[in-house]
């Protein structure tokens, strides 16, 4: 049996700057995901009936009934299939539950999350998929009557979810163990560091921007960053662009002018050079041998 009805769309909305918090809800086709998403919130999409394809920054994924599907906030994606599809969305906002707070007691930043050349696509097994529909019956149950204390239950809900598909995502792909391990070891002012990268990349180029968010100075960030990455400042805001640049080109048919004025360029020709540097061909070369062009041919 389903565990919402398939009318049913349960959202709770955080009351201080009317942002979604938390949304759970069913679908049986894709109308919602068959062009880009890129929300900023987190996504985890469970296909319980279907199978077909999911486009994700650089790459495609096969998905079957039964998978897992999981995206970072602004992470752009799509999904596509042949047939009949089922499932239920499970959505929540960073302001509701920080994976990068709660790292420790979850453990699923860089398993399930933050690692964009690993597959988003997560096989259950049977016991998971039980668990999943358990956990998910419970929090609608507690989304629909708003008992005291509503918030912090189903965060608990929450946690437990995240933690089961971590153990999962493990047991299936040990490396990604790997990658979670490396980011419990920054400190937390380079974690910050790379949430402020995130939020502000397309318009903050400049390493002092970030030292001033931080209350920290250049010289001091500097030193913390070439420690724990062996990089600078400048490099990791730079990787960011390039990634995001790249996603556009793989993913859109935008010309190159507006994908560099949305990443902060006024000049594409500048551009064109900053990312030929860094990714040793010019845009469109990118494009047409691994991008939009070559996707859609």
């Amino acid at each position: 049996m389903d565990i919402l009805n398939n009318d049913e769309n349960l959202t709770l909305v955080d009351k201080q700057n009317g942002n979604l918090a938390l949304k759970l809800f069913t679908f049986d086709d894709l109308s919602r995901f068959d062009h880009i998403q890129r929300v900023n919130y987190y996504s985890l999409i469970w296909i319980r009936e279907g199978s077909g394809q999911v486009k994700a920054d650089f790459s495609e994924y096969q998905w079957a009934p039964d998978s897992l599907l999981a995206f970072t906030p602004y992470q752009p994606f799509m999904l596509s299939a042949k047939g009949h599809v089922q499932g239920i969305s499970l959505n929540f906002h960073p302001d509701f539950f920080c994976i990068h707070k709660h790292h420790e007691s979850v453990a699923c930043n860089g398993v399930l999350f933050n690692n964009i050349y690993d597959s988003p696509v997560l096989k259950l097994d049977n016991n998971v998929s039980k668990q999943f529909q358990s956990l998910l019956k419970q929090m609608k149950d507690e989304m629909m009557h708003g008992y005291l204390a509503q918030q912090e239950v189903l965060v608990s809900y929450l946690k437990i979810f995240l933690i089961a598909a971590s153990r999962k995502k493990v047991q299936q792909q040990p490396e990604s163990i790997e990658i979670s391990s490396s980011i419990d070891s920054e400190p937390y002012i380079l974690q910050n560091l790379k949430q402020h990268i995130e939020k502000h990349f397309r318009s903050k180029h400049s390493a002092s921007d970030y030292a001033d968010m931080l209350n920290i100075s250049p010289k001091a960030l500097a030193k913390a960053t070439k420690k724990h990455f062996n990089k600078t400042v400048s490099d990791l805001i730079s990787a960011r662009i390039i990634i995001e640049a790249k996603r556009e080109l793989y993913l859109t048919d935008k010309q190159v002018k507006m994908i560099a004025s949305e990443l902060g360029y006024s000049d594409e020709y500048y551009f064109s050079r900053f990312f030929k540097n860094h990714a040793d061909v010019s845009p469109q070369m990118y494009r047409e041998t691994v991008g939009f062009n070559r996707a859609s041919a």
